[in-house]
């Protein structure tokens, strides 16, 4: 009587299918040094950025679940010196965040203000600011204070916040005319502010 042989120990790796989606592996690709120690990825997918960046500031997400990484004012190389910026009411200035870096395409980075700084005042003047795939200079922050005190940025204070994120190309068709819906050109207000 013939005894089959133990079968060999599968391994623990899930298989890749045509259906599943594969892990981007590249430059900071799973823990690297430009996420906090703490960071677990909140999904399985990781995209490759190239970044140079001046020494201190490499982007980093602060916490485990966070989405953006904290961008940070580099004063002393691009304003002429400064290491601080005096940002009267209604006042702005364009801060030079210290990298620049290599989106994958398909991919865009969001700028916007951080919420606690947002609450005293400093905002992102185009906010959200686009970082397209293709660009390579330095990523800087424009921003203003909408508030009615004085606000100082100091070299290396944490300014704002960016999201790296896909995107979608449509191909727009040119038709003589849309089709109609119940809302019709209605806008700017047109549904109410009161809750139904």
């Amino acid at each position: 009587m013939s005894t089959k042989s133990p079968s060999k120990q599968q391994s623990k790796e899930p298989k890749t299918t045509s259906k599943s989606k594969p892990r981007v592996k590249g430059v900071c690709a799973s823990r690297p040094s430009s996420v906090a120690k703490d960071y677990t990825p909140i999904c399985a997918i990781t995209v490759p950025v190239k970044i140079v960046a001046d020494e201190g500031f490499m982007p980093q997400y602060q916490t485990g679940g966070s989405v953006c990484v904290d961008l940070a004012a580099c004063l002393t190389t691009y304003h002429t010196g400064q290491k601080q910026v005096t940002l009267p009411h209604r006042s702005g200035a364009v801060i030079d965040a210290g990298f620049s870096m290599e989106l994958p395409k398909g991919y865009r980075a969001t700028i916007t203000a951080r919420s606690g700084l947002a609450s005293k005042g400093l905002m992102v003047c185009n906010a959200p600011g686009i970082i397209d795939s293709d660009y390579r200079g330095r990523v800087k922050v424009s921003v203003i204070n909408v508030g009615k005190e004085i606000i100082v940025i100091k070299h290396g204070d944490r300014i704002a916040q960016m999201a790296i994120e896909p995107v979608y190309l449509f191909d727009f068709e040119c038709v003589p005319q849309l089709e109609p819906t119940e809302r019709g050109e209605g806008g700017f207000g047109s549904t109410g502010v009161e809750t139904k």
